[in-house]
């Protein structure tokens, strides 16, 4: 299945690169560009892509507006990578916290940024699970504590949370605990719901921050 990729970068000649790279690298449709987070929700709209890959940082609206405004605005939004060039910065945090689905390095391989769009667009496997238990062990909130008592989660559910924190894919995870592929997409599903999460992401942030893992 062919993923469909909206690019968002200030820089034409970044643009460039990225398209060259994405659509070489097999199964992946550059549908359209942005220069500008302003021009992300016209367009997605215009190309309802499957992921958009966006720089976090803009002149004019960055990538933490940029997402806020897709989530807020677009009724079916599409997954969004963003791109970075420090791994461990507070700013890559506050955007996967506001709801991007994962994050690539600038620096990273062709391969790898190739791979990433197809990990976010799977949706079964979280991208850079030790930069983001860095982030976000070190951010205790409250909010996080509440969030993950009112959710009351099993404890397979619990236990299904802790292994998607370390990176594990569905199927590593039925493996780890003697299930069915589709049991553990479904205990994925509930633990999502029922902490109002939009993805992996989201959910391994507030374990973190919750202290659960």
């Amino acid at each position: 299945m062919t993923v469909s990729v909206l690019l968002v970068d200030d820089d034409e000649l970044v643009r460039v690169g990225l398209r060259v790279i994405l659509e070489a690298g097999g199964e992946i449709s550059v549908v359209g560009e942005a220069s500008d987070g302003s021009q992300v929700v016209p367009l997605i709209r215009e190309t309802t892509p499957d992921v958009v890959v966006m720089d976090i940082r803009m002149p004019k609206v960055d990538g933490l507006a940029a997402t806020r405004a897709v989530l807020a605005e677009v009724a079916e939004p599409p997954k969004i990578l963003v791109l970075t060039t420090f791994d461990l910065d507070d700013y890559v945090y506050e955007v996967l916290r506001s709801g991007a689905n994962g994050f690539v390095l600038k620096r990273a391989r062709p391969a790898e940024i190739v791979q990433a769009v197809h990990v976010i667009a799977s949706s079964e496997i979280l991208l850079f699970p030790e930069a983001i238990r860095s982030l976000a062990s070190r951010r205790p909130n409250q909010e996080a504590h509440e969030t993950m008592r009112r959710a009351m989660l099993t404890d397979r559910e619990t236990e299904v949370l802790r292994l998607i924190s370390q990176g594990l894919s569905n199927k590593e995870i039925a493996g780890r605990l003697y299930l069915g592929v589709q049991t553990v997409k479904t205990h994925v599903s509930s633990v999502l719901a029922k902490l109002g999460a939009r993805d992996r992401t989201q959910a391994v942030i507030i374990a973190y921050e919750a202290g659960l893992v």
